[in-house]
């Protein structure tokens, strides 16, 4: 900053009562983006039911938001309250360099997000992702952020002016191009522009496909079910783009401005503006969880159960709800299946009784693999009807109730 070299005085100092609300004000930011990403790490973690290919995603953006606010956010504001660096040269670099990296890994797991449930809403009958892919693209995320971080780690310096230490990137010069603007541009288009493109015209065709029809009136409950959970997955992540776009577009714009007209960057003023829109870029680390667990009922009752000690949680809230391991799922569904089965099968069979047809016995005996059916000698393959038509029907009856009920319910 020219003010800093030519005139070698710190204009910025501010009034103790105002670096005091500052520091409550991010220190807000830290305590709750870390316990809350934290938590949500958690969640995901320790239960099954949650390792899913988007879970995946929400918990490397977890992690991405919880080492920023850590690592950047309390330093960043230290600096920027003094205009004087305490840190030393290797954490400049690493200050400098974190947050590209951070931010990269944060929106491009969004991105990822966006792109899975379009794939997996507009084009249903293809393959998802394994846990094995998805790692694969969580790692390449973070290899493309550190590659395009690099060049504010390797062109970060400290300097010494005669009454305090500034931090700084200094950029190359070059004749024939500004390589900081460059830098800058491209930046601001691969961190914001770019992956809210994507991520809004993926959203926007997801949103049309599931809420531009009405649900059929004849429509099973299972399709509601299914129909409502991707609802409000798809409206969770809607909100969690949205509050990522709205904390950032200052940031963005803040920066861009600074590379075109510098001089009025030297303006005092100009530390309170720059206060308050690095505290909201930096304020969207905490939100995500808050919006988890206000949207998600899987993700509530993780925190709750992590939570249970306070004392604005009832004890036994989170119990019962759909945290517990996959195998008592199975084996709920199973239970569950069989004793669906056994009712489809005699509803059936009770209304050919009535317009007397031969009659058969249905017995089952749901245990933990299923359902036994035994029918007498006559009926050995259901074939109530000359023509054969009841028999069609109690097969499909059975086939769409066992393949009903054997799905597993959609938490994405």
């Amino acid at each position: 900053v020219r003010s800093e070299r030519d005139g070698y005085w710190n204009q910025f100092v501010q009034p103790v009562w105002r670096i005091v609300l500052w520091a409550i004000a991010y220190s807000c930011i830290v305590l709750v983006s870390v316990v809350g990403n934290v938590t949500v790490i958690w969640i995901i973690m320790a239960h099954k039911r949650m390792r899913t290919v988007t879970n995946y995603f929400l918990l490397n953006l977890a992690f991405a938001e919880a080492s920023m606010s850590a690592f950047n956010t309390v330093v960043n504001f230290t600096y920027a309250v003094h205009n004087e660096w305490y840190f030393g040269l290797i954490y400049c670099r690493f200050h400098n360099f974190f947050p590209i990296a951070a931010v990269f890994a944060s929106i491009y797991s969004m991105t990822a997000i966006a792109l899975d449930r379009y794939m997996a809403i507009i084009h249903p009958l293809q393959q998802r992702m394994s846990s094995t892919e998805t790692k694969v693209v969580v790692g390449v995320i973070w290899v493309l952020a550190l590659l395009l971080a690099f060049p504010q780690y390797y062109y970060s310096t400290t300097d010494q002016l005669p009454d305090r230490v500034v931090c700084y990137i200094d950029w190359p010069e070059n004749a024939v191009c500004d390589f900081k603007k460059i830098y800058y541009v491209c930046v601001a288009i691969l961190l914001y522009f770019l992956p809210l493109l994507v991520m809004g015209c993926a959203y926007l065709v997801v949103g049309l496909t599931l809420w531009a029809g009405e649900i059929p009136g004849d429509s099973s409950d299972r399709y509601k079910e299914q129909l409502m959970a991707k609802r409000k997955v798809v409206k969770m992540m809607i909100v969690v783009v949205c509050t990522f776009a709205i904390c950032w577009l200052p940031y963005h714009i803040y920066f861009l401005l600074h590379q075109f007209f510098p001089d009025m960057f030297e303006e005092k003023f100009i530390q309170q503006v720059y206060l308050a829109i690095m505290w909201l870029a930096m304020s969207s680390t905490m939100y995500n969880p808050i919006i988890y667990c206000c949207l998600n009922d899987r993700f509530r009752a993780g925190f709750k159960q992590a939570f249970h000690f306070c004392p604005c949680v009832p004890r036994g809230s989170y119990e019962g709800l759909e945290l517990k391991a996959t195998r008592y799922f199975q084996t709920q569904t199973s239970v569950y299946k069989a004793s669906r089965m056994e009712t489809s099968v005699s509803t059936v069979l009770q209304v050919v009784d009535d317009i007397e047809q031969p009659k058969v016995k249905v017995m089952a005996d749901p245990g933990p693999g299923g359902a036994a059916v035994e029918a007498g000698p006559h009926s050995s393959s259901l074939d109530l009807t000359s023509n054969g038509s009841s028999s069609r029907s109690v097969s499909k009856t059975i086939s769409e109730t066992s393949s009903f009920y054997s799905s597993n319910n959609l938490q994405d």
